[in-house]
């Protein structure tokens, strides 16, 4: 057993994990794929491709979420060690939810434990997820157990909460300067405030009152950002909005922690490092974003103690 391993729990096998995310596309010539499936089979429009190729040349012609989410899930896998199974399943991209599972079936686990890289519940979020995998796992008889939210981990919760400290520390504002955090997180159609319980926005404001307390940092809200391009109404306030009233509201700085997100990727190198960067200059306010958790070694022995707190519990 590796050094710093958990134990699977006894059984006739082992323990599948899946680690799920949303994906990304492979490679430019990819994109247009990508979205038509996005949009359920639906191409999008040549405005709404030319957009999304614009945003992704913007951070380098392609996201590095598929090589984060494989460091992630490589690193989750060495952190629980003998006993567990660790695959990869994705919403939008291959290896697909279904692939992941069929990766498990072969190695020849007992049942399987769903983790979704992203810590705030929603049933049109996350739980879309877990409803794919618990399908395909029951194609296969296999017990499946998916994690809800881990928003308020106690360790998540200091890991980000130096992050915020070591922002600030980068801010280039004098002392006694007036410093604004926002906490931020996908948004999602507004229909969603109807499905959960306890609701999307309230869990991203537990994870906020959390890193504000343990931070010690007193100027704090709540924002939105990446939300789609439908008619849909989606849940706000919008961080570009927010970021823009700053200003009116005595505030020489803004740091952005983007606590929905787990890795670098599209939302947090363009919708902040770029496009809210140049919202917040334009308005003469300096911004700093916390660094994303990635594969820290620290952040990926979080999550797998979430999973085999969940194995155990199973």
């Amino acid at each position: 057993m590796a050094e710093g391993s958990r134990p699977a729990p006894a059984g006739a096998g082992p323990v599948g994990v899946l680690v799920m995310a949303y994906g990304t596309p492979a490679s430019p010539d990819d994109v247009e794929a990508y979205y038509t499936h996005i949009r359920r089979g639906r191409p999008p429009t040549p405005e709404l491709l030319a957009d999304l190729r614009r945003r992704y040349d913007a951070i380098g012609g392609i996201s590095p979420l598929a090589a984060r989410t494989r460091a992630q899930a490589d690193g989750i896998a060495a952190a629980l060690g003998e006993g567990y199974v660790v695959a990869l399943g994705q919403k939008h991209a291959a290896p697909f939810v279904q692939d992941g599972i069929a990766e498990l079936v072969a190695a020849g686990v007992t049942r399987v434990i769903g983790l979704v890289l992203a810590p705030h519940f929603s049933a049109m979020s996350v739980g879309q997820y877990h409803e794919q995998a618990s399908t395909a796992a029951d194609g296969h008889a296999l017990p499946y157990v998916g994690i809800g939210s881990w928003h308020i981990h106690p360790l998540l919760v200091d890991l980000l909460a130096e992050r915020v400290a070591a922002a600030r520390d980068r801010l280039p504002v004098p002392a006694g300067a007036v410093v604004e955090t926002l906490f931020t997180a996908h948004s999602l159609p507004a229909r969603a405030l109807t499905l959960d319980v306890p609701s999307y926005p309230d869990q991203l404001r537990e994870t906020a009152e959390a890193v504000a307390a343990v931070a010690r940092i007193d100027r704090w809200r709540t924002a939105w950002q990446s939300a789609g391009r439908t008619a849909a109404v989606w849940i706000g306030p919008d961080i570009l909005d927010v970021v823009r009233s700053l200003p009116g509201e005595g505030v020489d700085g803004v740091i952005v922690c983007p606590a929905g997100f787990v890795s670098d990727h599209l939302e947090v190198l363009f919708d902040i490092d770029i496009e809210a960067r140049g919202v917040a200059e334009a308005a003469g306010l300096a911004l700093e974003r916390t660094a994303s958790f990635n594969d820290d070694p620290r952040f990926v022995a979080i999550l797998a103690t979430i999973v085999s707190d969940a194995a155990g519990a199973g």
